[in-house]
């Protein structure tokens, strides 16, 4: 029997998500770059940007462009669930970078964008849960959609082709709330119907909600209740991006089975793919999706994964 999740969409998604849209325009991003020399290359020259965001609040972005006459095909990095941001994601090619113009984006709480919050791992997915008004991730998606905004409002992006790439739902939250995004890469990992999956998961960072709702049983019905807000089915009907979805192929909670509903919700095609466990295979698999959809014929690979394409 097709697994539905239990959760019903709020009857004030729209109000709620419509109030941290206009929070955002009335908030001036006032942007501020400059050049960080020591993560430039031959191919690319590296800037630092600063945004603000609601809060207000000022975030942080690493920005690289390559050399040469422009526009370029653009990754959007979202943060992933960890303190430090890097100019593109630990393990992928450098050379990526003479191809793509990418942007970084470090929200509130992460590295560069501490001040006057530093967030805690294990902790932030718990950050003012139990109230949908104050709930750290309320801010962070704004932080997301501004740094989407001032990255499509670069001369040298190619608006025609940009990827926004998380393991988790913030690339389809951001792209149903802001247009703009023309590729989506993403996985559910945080959101997705959490009421059901969090006691399924034996994980970090899903268990932070386990250990809150043992910890204070009183607020568990107002904890999910907010997590509600962020679930990706809800944004999905908007997102007529072309999507490549992950699920997990070992084992609950996030199963192609269980993946399945979230996958049908989406306004534009799904390429739903089950993880093979391994950096290289997925991350092969990964790069030549982006790759091929962006019209180049090869993907851009670390060194160290070329030796195995050969004995595949």
């Amino acid at each position: 029997m097709p697994f539905s999740p239990t959760n019903k969409k709020p009857s004030d998604f729209d109000s709620y998500w419509e109030h941290v849209s206009d929070e955002l325009a009335r908030t001036p991003a006032a942007p501020e770059i400059h050049p960080i020399p020591l993560r430039s290359t031959d191919a690319a020259d590296c800037y630092g940007v600063r945004l603000t965001s609601i809060g207000p609040y000022r975030i942080f972005g690493y920005l690289s462009i390559p050399h040469g006459p422009g526009p370029f095909p653009a990754i959007y990095f979202l943060p992933r669930y960890l303190s430090v941001v890097e100019v593109i994601p630990q393990g992928d090619a450098t050379a990526k970078r003479s191809r793509f113009v990418t942007f970084s984006i470090a929200v509130r709480g992460q590295r560069n964008a501490d001040q006057p919050f530093a967030a805690q791992f294990p902790g932030l997915l718990t950050e003012g849960i139990t109230d949908r008004a104050s709930y750290i991730f309320r801010g962070i998606v704004a932080d997301c959609c501004r740094g989407l905004e001032y990255l499509l409002a670069r001369p040298e992006v190619d608006r025609g082709r940009v990827a926004a790439v998380a393991p988790n739902e913030l690339p389809i939250l951001t792209a149903a709330l802001r247009p703009g995004i023309t590729h989506v890469v993403a996985s559910p990992a945080l959101f997705y119907a959490a009421r059901d999956f969090a006691p399924m998961a034996c994980d970090y960072p899903l268990e932070e909600l386990v250990d809150f709702v043992r910890a204070f049983p009183d607020q568990s019905d107002a904890a999910w209740h907010t997590l509600n807000y962020f679930d990706p089915r809800w944004f999905a009907p908007l997102v007529t991006s072309k999507t490549l979805l992950w699920a997990d192929s070992e084992g609950p909670p996030w199963t192609r089975e269980i993946a399945l509903p979230l996958a049908a919700a989406f306004g534009g095609p799904v390429e739903l793919r089950e993880s093979r466990h391994s950096r290289f295979k997925d991350g092969m698999f990964q790069e030549t999706w982006i790759s091929g959809q962006f019209g180049f014929n090869e993907p851009i690979i670390p060194n160290s994964w070329k030796a195995q394409v050969n004995q595949e």
